[in-house]
């Protein structure tokens, strides 16, 4: 019984905020080289854990950390969206998986394709 709770504690620690600061950091810098490569007239900024997408007269798009649920949050027109590092991949509560989402909210709220793949979540 107590190694089945070691391993069921194992599988489910929380990532320290060490960890969780250099992990969505990568993710950060993975969208923002997305951004990048598109070919459009985009502005964004990047300063400490939150990405701002300025989608001109469509408003802004908000990707950040939130320490405490160690989650990525989005904020859209469409939206607001909670990540969180799982099975390898940064999914929302109904499975979506955080690139896919990105690539969608930037088409409806800019008009702009982008494709920026998976993010890192380990």
């Amino acid at each position: 019984m107590a190694l089945q709770s070691t391993t069921r504690l194992q599988r489910t620690r929380m990532m320290t905020e060490s960890e969780f600061i250099v992990l969505t950091d990568r993710v950060l810098e993975s969208i923002a080289a997305a951004l990048d490569a598109v070919e459009a007239d985009l502005d964004w900024e990047l300063n400490d854990g939150v990405l701002t997408i300025d989608c001109g007269s469509a408003g802004k798009l908000v990707v950040n950390r939130h320490l405490p649920n160690r989650e990525l949050w989005v904020a859209a027109r469409l939206g607001g969206f909670h990540f969180r590092a799982e099975a390898g991949a940064w999914r929302d509560r109904d499975g979506d998986e955080l690139g896919a989402k990105l690539t969608q909210l930037l088409r409806a709220q800019a008009g702009i394709s982008l494709t920026v793949g998976l993010l890192p979540a380990v």
